[in-house]
């Protein structure tokens, strides 16, 4: 039942290219799959049909979802140079981790640390944050949790300690 909610998410994040960004159809998709992120891991718990199947289908779900967000939030956000910049330096070192994840392991590793529980919490509501916080303080604020979380899931691949 866990991945069924999981591939859920996929669908619901592909669905959201289909409508306009910051609509309130993209914001009921939106919160949609927020919602399928949070109770995903809770069922599979529950249920206890904790699997590494269900890890890695969860990490996938989580990087279309933010994939999607990024294709169609970006064009309707007046984001400056220097954050760009950022969200660049923040997937370069996930893309090394999971490099060095793979090398050291000779398998994908995934990281379900509570800081990045934390920066997918903040990732999620940032769009619903839009209309009342300075773009360039909610990204400033995510950026510097994206930017630790990153760094100590680097840390957690090196020195094996993977929770």
């Amino acid at each position: 039942m866990a991945n069924i909610i999981t591939c859920i998410r996929i669908v619901l994040s592909i669905a959201l290219l289909l409508c306009p960004a910051l609509s309130l159809v993209f914001y009921m998709l939106y919160i949609a799959a927020g919602f399928s992120d949070m109770i995903d891991g809770a069922v599979a718990r529950k249920t206890g049909t904790i699997s590494e199947l269900g890890a890695k289908l969860d990490t996938s779900a989580d990087i279309v979802f933010t994939v999607v967000c990024l294709i169609k939030l970006l064009p309707v956000l007046d984001v400056p140079a220097w954050l760009y910049t950022w969200i660049s330096v923040i997937a370069i070192i996930k893309l090394l981790n999971i490099a060095i994840g793979y090398i050291k392991q000779k398998k994908f590793v995934t990281v379900h640390s509570v800081m990045n529980r934390v920066t997918g919490f903040l990732l999620f509501i940032f769009p619903l944050t839009l209309a009342f916080i300075d773009l360039k303080y909610s990204t400033a604020g995510v950026c510097t949790i994206a930017t630790t979380a990153a760094v100590y899931e680097g840390y957690l691949i090196q020195t094996g300690r993977i929770t």
